[in-house]
């Protein structure tokens, strides 16, 4: 509850949406006004950081997003890093008890579909968790939600729905169909290896229609805590063995900086059509732990 607390009396505004920004896009946080920015290492038992990724930040982000009360976490902890699933979904898990209803993952990907050009963008409406880790797993902890979580609808179908409407309009107006956003389904993998070319097989054939090393996690925890989850990919590159060049992260940022423009228009019209629903959900009330270390 500390980290909580230590949270909400930096809040002007109560957070009702949390963000997760994926690699390259940070520059997002620019839209969010009146912003309180607060330093991981200043947040109490926030997990301490480890070798910095380029493209991510460590800071999180309070304010106002076109008029709506939102917490943004500029930089996501990765499993890759060495971070235990449990450390992983700490923002999560903060931003929960610090009293958001719903929650926006966004990540990089890469494209495996034939429509997921670099550039473009994808609506979760499933995934696929081939990292090996589960932050749920392990001694259960009941003030967390249930051990058996229900993902038959992980992402949800009405929050899916406003982003598609949201995303064809934005398409109509852009010039040359400069803005292009599809539905499909993310394979999440532990990386930090890129997938290889048989992989990316493997993954097509399971249903994958774009891959990362991230939001698995986050979702998952988001779910049992209650909460709303939308998930958005940029498309930052075609998977392994889909085209002739060599995989780097320098382009998943290049692009992932270029495309951000495009997700902060995609947030600026949906989260104020979102946050009037999230008025209107209720939460299971619980006890919560009296703070996120147990």
């Amino acid at each position: 509850m500390k980290a909580a607390q230590h949270l909400r009396a930096r809040c002007r505004w109560q957070p009702r949406i949390g963000i997760i920004l994926g690699s390259g896009l940070g520059e997002a946080v620019r839209r969010i006004r009146s912003a309180k920015i607060i330093s991981y290492c200043s947040i109490p038992y926030f997990p301490p950081l480890r070798t910095p990724v380029e493209g991510h930040a460590g800071e999180l982000h309070l304010g106002l997003w076109n008029a709506v009360p939102v917490a943004a976490v500029a930089s996501r902890l990765h499993l890759y890093e060495g971070y235990s699933p449990a450390e992983v979904v700490f923002p999560v898990r903060l931003l929960g008890l610090a009293g958001i209803k719903m929650l926006v993952v966004t990540c990089a990907a890469g494209g495996i579909a034939r429509q997921a050009a670099p550039g473009s963008f994808m609506i979760f409406s499933d995934h696929l968790n081939w990292q090996g880790q589960n932050p749920l797993a392990g001694p259960h902890d009941p003030r967390w939600g249930e051990r058996f979580v229900d993902l038959s609808q992980a992402y949800d179908p009405a929050l899916r729905r406003a982003a598609k409407g949201v995303a064809a309009g934005l398409s109509r107006q852009s010039r040359g169909g400069g803005f292009k956003c599809f539905e499909g389904v993310y394979a999440a993998l532990l990386g930090p290896s890129y997938e290889t070319p048989a992989e990316i097989r493997a993954l097509k054939r399971g249903g994958a229609d774009a891959v990362g090393m991230s939001a698995v996690p986050e979702v998952l925890a988001a779910r049992q805590m209650g909460l709303r989850v939308l998930g958005i990919a940029t498309i930052t590159n075609r998977a392994a063995g889909l085209s002739p060049g060599r995989l780097s992260h320098e382009e998943v940022l290049a692009v992932g900086k270029r495309a951000s423009a495009g997700l902060a228009r995609l947030l600026d019209a949906l989260l104020p059509r979102v946050e009037m629903e999230t008025g209107r959900w209720k939460l299971e009330t619980r006890k919560l732990p009296s703070d996120l270390g147990g």
